[in-house]
């Protein structure tokens, strides 16, 4: 009630303020006369004394900070303070900041020589050099301090020598205060006048950028809708075309010449020659040579990531998994990826106590969840994962975040769709349940209704693919009847995204006989009967599937000596959401932070990729028996799941039908 009161009475001291600016001496009267007559209080307005006050006081830090030498508070103070229109526009304001940034950087070197801090400084201006101060490199008038990061010893040179005079010091200064006094002189402007220029300026710049959208979308809109027409009319008479040669007719040349030069009418390279087969295909789009990215210094990049800041630490984590994202998939991204394996990015061989790895373990949140993020990126790839599952402790760090890191935090979805995407493996799958993550499992999906659609997803396909093996069935018939209840309560849960791992898991543990038994005295097949009469026959036939295997007598199968599966890359296209870490003003980040500190020499190294082998298809009905993971499922162009193609895993296929109503979640890598 306080605030309110606080907010109306600073409302109507706006509101006077206002109309004494106007010489409404009249109206002044009557609202001071109405407002007191209500109860209502006035603020006073904070006139120009409060005003003059502030800027007093900025400007003297800034000049404090000026003769101090420190640069970090004066930019700062500069950078709030000082209109970015004038730096970015005034020529004179312009060579004033120029000359700033030499008086810091030589700064050390004044009265108690410091070349510590002398090359630390050194390194700034030079980042300036190359970005704001770029454009003055045109002017004869500061082109000679652009030599000055290369010069040693700059007291004595006879270019600088000057610099270091009283006499530079003091005329510096004084050109700095006058500035200063012009710049922040107090706007005798009302403050509800300022209000309304700000909104409306702001308002005027958001209808020109959305007057500039609008624009861009109708064009492409335009483009598209005359594109279709023509590959419309172009497939209409192709299909003529086709019937034609049935009946006989042939096909000339030049009515081939012609519907390609309809096609790709501004993209035709030369003429083709329609009399010889596939000549079309080979001259349209012919791949580009692909770049690969610089090598690194690996060695110091690990030192940094252990020893480092913990804001470093956290860009370092960030550039490296862009490095692994955002590179174009073949060669590049494999170059990228073998060179952080062979170079041991996280520490697999590693004979020491401190490990990148064990960032995961870091006080600081954004630099576990920076560190989960990298190592989700690892194991979205194939060879990403074979390298992650040679680390030993992997599986037990990422398993302890798991149970100990805040629930739908980011840190802790990286690290569940992480273990997700290594319980492909089989190796991994040995370990998950022998650590009993199938128990743990089961007793978070008893209260489904309180997990995220995204958390639901990634527990039942984390499930099935443990419960798809003969240890991690004889786990779940240790506690059949709670396991057994859990999968069926999931049958009719309204996320219908879950349906294909819970139906797996069910045929798969139904393989045992003692579940079976358990399932049979629970009248599990009275259940499925329930489940059985949707309108989704895909749904209805892996619901079959399920009962016969309840009524099966055959004993259960053992698999333990299959090979893993020859999965693929998993890396979905929103890898980049969500980054809660933004660089400052003039920090390094990115592609930028990892070619400016960490060049390195021949650390690249490439590698034949690994070839998969296609998984083969069966009669296309059931419910999984190969190990999945969600991101494998979804149409990575519209982000949910794709309505007109099946999803072939292994023996078994899945068709899409069963995704239709899956939602997509915005919470990835």
């Amino acid at each position: 009630m306080g605030d309110i009161l606080a907010t109306e009475a600073d409302l109507l001291g706006m509101i006077k303020e206002y109309l004494k600016f106007g010489e409404f001496e009249e109206t002044v009267q009557i609202f001071d006369k109405e407002c007191k007559s209500k109860g209502k209080l006035v603020s006073k307005p904070r006139g120009n004394a409060l005003r003059d006050s502030k800027t007093r006081v900025i400007q003297e830090d800034l000049l404090s900070s000026f003769d101090d030498g420190d640069h970090k508070v004066f930019f700062e103070l500069w950078k709030e303070n000082i209109p970015s229109e004038g730096k970015d526009l005034d020529a004179e304001i312009q060579g004033l900041e120029f000359y700033l940034h030499v008086h810091f950087t030589i700064f050390p070197l004044r009265s108690h020589p410091d070349r510590t801090e002398f090359e630390e400084r050194i390194s700034h201006f030079k980042q300036y050099l190359e970005t704001r101060g770029a454009e003055l490199s045109q002017n004869a008038e500061f082109l000679p301090y652009y030599a000055l990061p290369f010069v040693p010893f700059p007291a004595v040179h006879p270019s600088f020598k000057d610099l270091f005079k009283d006499t530079w010091i003091q005329q510096l200064k004084g050109r700095l205060d006058k500035f200063l006094t012009m710049t922040l002189k107090p706007s005798k402007t009302p403050r509800l006048m300022t209000l309304y220029v700000s909104f409306s300026l702001q308002l005027q710049l958001q209808l020109a950028e959305s007057d500039r959208r609008l624009s861009s979308c109708l064009r492409k809109f335009n483009k598209m809708q005359a594109d279709y027409h023509n590959l419309i009319g172009i497939t209409a008479e192709l299909v003529d075309s086709l019937e034609a040669t049935i009946s006989g007719k042939m096909i000339s040349p030049e009515y081939l010449q012609s519907v390609y030069a309809r096609l790709f009418n501004n993209q035709m390279r030369q003429s083709s020659d329609f009399t010889r087969p596939g000549t079309v295909s080979t001259q349209y789009g012919r791949p580009k040579e692909v770049p690969i990215l610089p090598s690194l210094d690996y060695e110091k990049l690990k030192k940094d990531l252990i020893e480092g800041s913990d804001r470093l630490k956290t860009l370092l984590l960030q550039a490296l998994r862009w490095r692994l994202t955002r590179s174009l998939p073949g060669e590049q991204r494999e170059t990228v990826l073998q060179a952080y394996i062979g170079n041991d990015l996280l520490g697999r061989y590693s004979t020491q106590q401190k490990t990148v790895l064990l960032l995961l373990r870091s006080p600081n949140e954004i630099v576990r969840q920076y560190m989960a993020r990298l190592i989700n990126a690892f194991a979205s790839l194939v060879e990403g994962r074979i390298y992650l599952s040679h680390i030993p402790v992997l599986l037990k760090i990422l398993m302890e975040t798991l149970r100990k890191e805040e629930k739908d935090s980011l840190t802790w979805e990286n690290v569940l769709v992480c273990l997700q995407k290594l319980s492909l493996r089989r190796s991994q799958q040995t370990i998950m349940i022998a650590d009993d993550l199938i128990g743990w499992l089961t007793d978070e999906l008893q209260d489904s209704d309180c997990l995220s659609d995204y958390t639901l997803v990634y527990y039942a396909a984390l499930l099935m693919n443990l419960c798809l093996r003969t240890k991690g069935k004889k786990k779940c018939a240790e506690n059949a009847k709670l396991v057994l209840k859990v999968l069926t309560d999931l049958l009719g849960h309204e996320n219908h995204e879950i349906r294909p791992y819970v139906n797996g898991a069910l045929y798969s543990i139904l393989s045992i006989p003692s579940v079976r038994q358990e399932a049979k005295e629970m009248s599990v097949e009275e259940i499925l009967h329930c489940y059985n009469k949707e309108k989704n026959q895909d749904f209805n036939r892996q619901i079959e599937f399920i009962i016969k295997q309840l009524n099966s007598e055959g004993p259960e199968s053992d698999d333990e000596d299959e090979e893993d599966d020859n999965d693929e890359d998993l890396l979905e296209t929103d890898l980049y959401r969500e980054e809660l870490l933004q660089p400052e003003h003039g920090e390094l980040s990115g592609e930028s932070l990892l070619t400016t500190e960490y060049l390195g020499i021949m650390t690249n190294m490439a590698k034949a990729k690994r070839r998969s082998t296609p998984l083969p298809q069966s009669n296309g009905d059931g419910p999984l028996q190969r190990p999945v993971t969600p991101s494998s499922h979804r149409d990575l162009t519209t982000g949910y799941f794709s309505p007109v193609t099946t999803v072939v895993i292994s023996k078994l296929v899945v068709t899409s039908e069963d995704w239709r109503k899956g939602r997509r979640s915005q919470k990835h890598l």
